[in-house]
């Protein structure tokens, strides 16, 4: 039997087994996960039953509502002042392990990934191409995508003939071109990316951006937002307060939401899907509480980061947490 079986075998055993069956399967890192989770605040615990992760749409494409994120494929995250926190995830993400990642997330019943294709060696498209076709994964790829306000066309582009089945501005990029008064570039982009067949998003930190594309009559398809509570012992409140843009040389690489009750707020009036983003606060919160956070709050999809070994129980996670009692006023979007 070959390994892809091996592993698509053990991985259904392991969910649809019995609760102790499952604690046994575990490595230590996923059992002091699971015994955290009794720990953390306002959270339900792990029931392996549930099956089916819930999927909502971007126009037309069907995505689950959680996605894996890919700055850990891309060899870089947000570290804190770990300085060799890239160094260690460049060494620990080969393509194989990539690969292997990428399939257990679509085993377990997520559907896409977000995989930034700015990157000197495009590893991270590489990769993904390799995926698509020799392990026949079918993962959809939504494209963060690096346009330039001299060049909006090339970077988006490259995503489109790679195969991207959605395309969104980076969210620097688009707080810094509403920073500047740039708003008609998003404008553009959104434009671009909708004529080529794709739906269409806007990336942000900054609050502000979505706010200027709503009063723009700017028409995404979707927006990434931040969101993310404070309630962690790194979060620097004293020094980050307003907007993430102008705030955010302060902030250590600590809070990606400064405004989240805003975020909370506004969102419940925009009328098209929201895919949050930073939910964990780049590993602060843990997932029990993160999903739970943003799903009640608004989000119709949420993008969380994982190792391999976190898949399993990030997707046992989302599952619980969307089949659960969600105290939510915000309708389904997407």
């Amino acid at each position: 039997m070959s390994d892809k079986l091996d592993r698509r075998d053990f991985l259904i055993k392991s969910i649809l087994a019995s609760a102790g069956a499952v604690v046994g399967s575990m490595s230590i890192e996923e059992r002091a996960l699971l015994a955290s989770s009794a720990n953390a605040p306002n959270v339900q615990q792990l029931n392996p039953y549930v099956e089916n992760l819930q999927t909502g749409k971007l126009g037309d494409l069907e995505i689950s509502r959680l996605i894996i994120g890919g700055n850990l494929v891309a060899g870089y995250a947000h570290a804190r002042d770990l300085i060799y926190g890239n160094t260690l995830f460049k060494n620990y993400f080969t393509d194989a392990k990539i690969m292997e990642t990428l399939q257990l997330a679509e085993e377990a019943g997520i559907n896409a990934v977000i995989l930034n294709n700015l990157t000197r060696d495009m590893k991270p498209v590489n990769v993904l191409r390799r995926f698509w076709n020799e392990y026949g994964g079918k993962l959809h790829w939504i494209a963060q995508c690096n346009p330039q306000s001299t060049d909006i066309k090339t970077n988006i582009r490259m995503a489109i003939d790679n195969g991207a089945s959605a395309a969104f501005i980076q969210g620097g990029i688009a707080d810094g071109w509403v920073e500047h008064d740039r708003v008609d570039l998003i404008g553009d982009v959104v434009q671009f990316i909708q004529e080529n067949g794709l739906p269409a998003g806007v990336g942000s930190h900054s609050l502000r951006t979505p706010k200027a594309v709503e009063n723009a009559g700017i028409n995404p398809d979707f927006y990434m937002k931040t969101l993310h509570h404070h309630n962690y012992w790194s979060a620097q409140l004293d020094e980050v307060k307003g907007d993430f843009y102008a705030t955010s040389q302060k902030s250590h690489d600590n809070m990606w939401c400064t405004d989240p009750q805003e975020t909370i707020a506004f969102m419940k009036q925009v009328k098209r899907p929201w895919i949050a983003y930073k939910v964990l606060a780049a590993g602060a919160i843990h997932p029990t509480d993160g999903f739970k956070f943003a799903y009640e709050n608004g989000a119709d999809f949420i993008v969380a980061g994982m190792f391999d070994f976190q898949v399993r129980e990030d997707v046992v996670i989302a599952k619980n947490t969307l089949a659960g009692d969600l105290n939510r006023e915000r309708p389904w979007m997407g």
